[in-house]
């Protein structure tokens, strides 16, 4: 078909990897749709540079990128450990203290974090990426906890604690974080991913501080707490009050149990086509290439599988931030996103996806049924909001969609979203089907073979309608 038929995106994380504008260009012009820049490592200088090398790559390719904005969250780690090392054993007896400043090698650990208004005695406590189980058992003053450990292990500085059955009571906003936002907010970030989300309540609360910095920049929910995924009717709300969720797989994994992943996922896909959301699967797709030129057989199966239930994007982490091979992961991720998806279809729907509009939800239907019925080239969405072409990607059509508009910002935020290839270019009441014939003339977008018109399906509206209201279809 086309080369731009990759319908299922790609999410890199930038990182010392690919610390040069060529590295960063390399990955964009391989296949990379969006750039995630995780604070919880780096510096603002750096995230200067890293922005500035983004836009000067999509702008060399003449395509959107979305730069996505990670905030750390109530990440909870340990201090700086005498030695870097301590060995524990079960039943050894650990006081957590956020008053404790330097380690002496003995049972008094720093943590970053004051837990003591936080946890319960009896509350589990993973450690070192759940490498160290132990559960709480006192509060033993306004800023200690003591736990005791389960098993046999050691612990190293700076390594991460979860608390999957302790309520942080939506204090899952930072002090960090607040000056991240305001940072991003200056610097015009596309999407805000925040971490531990818990209930709806939590996306809201961003979302008028952002507004407040004058940022509208979209919200990705990050699932990966016990609490947000313990009832369905607490996810689908999270779902609904977010912009997009990102399934993130390695925390949840720890607090909730690596066997509840797969079903989540599943879950947390279909939740966001049902309601027109971004969705991005996170987390090891590709892990085994932060070592090894190749992917492993069941990471193929695992990114594979996010197609074929109907991910919006998949994100390659470490691979592309501090792996020895990021180019070539995304490559093999793109290699693996386009031959599933000329190979399988999409996992059907119980039920039709539904977004804040009936009158979108019914043309996107329409559309995507007319462009696959007329065996159309392409489509063609013109779009002031993106609305319209979130609400076509959530039909998951098997034509690839040409949007266009006048708002870049609008354009990098499609940029990740199902199907879509987003531009920008001044309005005109047919700018949609200029642009593809644009795109014709420079073989961005190839007729079937043996015919020499583009068969497009074009939907589009006007000011006078206030909104999507009409569909043609056109020989370009």
């Amino acid at each position: 078909m086309s080369k731009l038929f990759k319908r299922t995106k790609i999410l890199a994380t930038i990182g010392p990897s690919v610390m040069s504008e060529d590295a960063i260009t390399d990955l964009i012009m391989a296949g990379v749709n969006g750039c995630r820049l995780n604070f919880s490592h780096g510096n603002y200088l750096e995230r200067d540079e890293q922005i500035a090398w983004i836009r000067a790559a999509a702008e060399k390719k003449g395509r959107s990128v979305a730069i996505v904005q990670d905030l750390q969250g109530p990440k909870i780690r340990l201090g700086e450990l005498k030695g870097n090392h301590l060995d524990v054993k079960a039943g050894d007896e650990l006081t957590l203290d956020f008053a404790c400043e330097t380690h002496d090698g003995g049972q008094t650990l720093p943590v970053q974090y004051n837990l003591a208004d936080k946890v319960q005695p009896g509350e589990p406590i993973f450690l070192f990426d759940g490498k160290i189980k132990a559960k709480v058992i006192d509060v033993s003053s306004s800023t200690a906890i003591k736990i005791q450990v389960q098993n046999d292990g050691f612990l190293m500085s700076k390594k991460g604690l979860n608390l999957p059955d302790t309520d942080f009571g939506g204090d899952i906003i930072t002090e960090k974080d607040m000056a991240d936002i305001e940072f991003g907010a200056a610097r015009d970030f596309d999407y805000v991913a925040l971490s531990f989300v818990q209930k709806p309540e939590d996306i809201e609360k961003l979302r008028q501080i952002l507004l407040s910095h004058g940022s509208s920049a979209q919200i990705i929910a990050k699932i990966e707490t016990k609490k947000a995924i313990e009832s369905d009717v607490n996810l689908e709300k999270i779902v609904e009050a977010s912009d997009g969720i990102m399934v993130a797989r390695g925390d949840m994994a720890v607090e909730a149990g690596a066997e509840v992943v797969p079903i989540v996922q599943r879950k947390l896909i279909a939740l966001c086509r049902k309601h027109s959301k971004l969705c991005i699967v996170a987390t090891q797709m590709m892990g085994s290439m932060v070592d090894n030129p190749e992917p492993s057989r069941a990471e193929v199966s695992d990114v594979a599988n996010a197609v074929i239930q109907g991910a919006d994007a998949v994100m390659l982490s470490d691979e592309t931030a501090n792996g020895k091979y990021p180019l070539e992961a995304v490559k093999e991720m793109k290699k693996v996103i386009l031959y599933t998806q000329n190979h399988s279809k999409v996992t059907p729907l119980e039920s039709d996806p539904v977004s804040a509009s009936k009158t979108y939800d019914a043309i996107s239907s329409a559309v995507a049924r007319l462009a696959e019925k007329i065996e159309a080239d392409v489509i063609v969405c013109q779009t002031a909001s993106g609305a319209t072409a979130a609400s076509l990607a959530a039909e998951r059509p098997n034509v690839p969609i040409v949007s266009v508009t006048s708002n870049a910002r609008v354009a990098a935020q499609l940029a990740l979203t199902y199907a879509n290839a987003a531009f920008v270019r001044p309005y005109s009441e047919d700018y949609g089907i200029d642009l593809a014939r644009e795109l014709k003339n420079t073989g961005y977008l190839k007729p079937e073979e043996g015919k020499t018109d583009l068969l497009a399906v074009v939907i589009s509206g006007s000011p006078r309608a206030h909104g999507t209201d009409t569909i043609k279809i056109r020989h370009i």
